[in-house]
């Protein structure tokens, strides 16, 4: 404990809080619309503890609330299949012990990650990752629990612009990567697959398709031809 409290910084401390401040916002949102969407308070509560997926969950509940229980599983799998790279990035900042293993991997998420790469001596690592990912939890949470007990209260979440804390937050964090013009063209392409599929599709579906506009972003390997 000692030797992670040195390896911790107060400039750290501001980012990691800064941007689970942020994450504590978009779990306010979703409580909300979990609440709007039928959802019981309790399964959303669940939710946040037991799987703490922040985009997995948002369409969860909204392809849940559409029908499509199947569309809803393949696409949080789809969603989260980014973590087993992300996990072996991070294998030793999470550290080696089964409890450290069981309690990191649930607090693997894309900033805790960012922040843990960030850092190039393993005892920096290890400390950005936890004090990120535990920050970001206890926030999310205290975020669902208000935004559940705002949702009950206002009835739409849009009456108070919760539903756009989402999608805010979300497009916060992607515009820096939209700089990288591959990372651009894959964005857009998707975007616009999803919206032309969507009056024709189920719900949950052209979110999947979606998914091919990242086909633009790998770049084949050009063959040197020779002189």
């Amino acid at each position: 404990m000692r030797a992670i409290k040195r390896t911790v910084d107060p400039a750290l401390v501001r980012d990691a809080f800064a941007i689970a401040a942020a994450v504590g916002v978009i779990g306010l949102s979703f409580g909300a619309i979990a609440i709007a969407s039928g959802l019981p308070a309790w399964a959303a509560i669940a939710m946040s503890v037991l799987v703490f997926a922040g985009g997995a969950q948002f369409m969860a509940v909204g392809v849940l609330s559409a029908g499509n229980p199947v569309a809803a599983v393949l696409a949080g799998l789809l969603l989260n299949a980014r973590h087993l790279p992300f996990g072996m990035a991070v294998a030793d900042a999470v550290g080696s012990g089964r409890a450290a293993q069981f309690i990191g991997s649930h607090l693997l998420v894309d900033e805790a990650v960012a922040f843990a790469m960030a850092e190039s001596e393993p005892a920096r690592r290890r400390a950005a990752y936890w004090l990120t990912g535990s920050m970001l939890f206890v926030l999310w949470q205290i975020g669902t629990v208000l935004g559940v007990l705002l949702g009950s209260a206002a009835g739409d979440p849009a009456t108070l612009g919760l539903d756009a804390a989402f999608p805010a937050g979300l497009l916060a964090l992607t515009l820096p990567s939209l700089r990288d013009r591959q990372t651009r063209h894959a964005a857009l392409a998707g975007g616009a697959i999803a919206v032309v599929t969507t009056p024709f599709l189920p719900a949950g579906l052209p979110i999947l398709l979606a998914l091919l506009g990242l086909v633009l972003a790998v770049r084949p390997t050009r063959l040197k031809q020779p002189c």
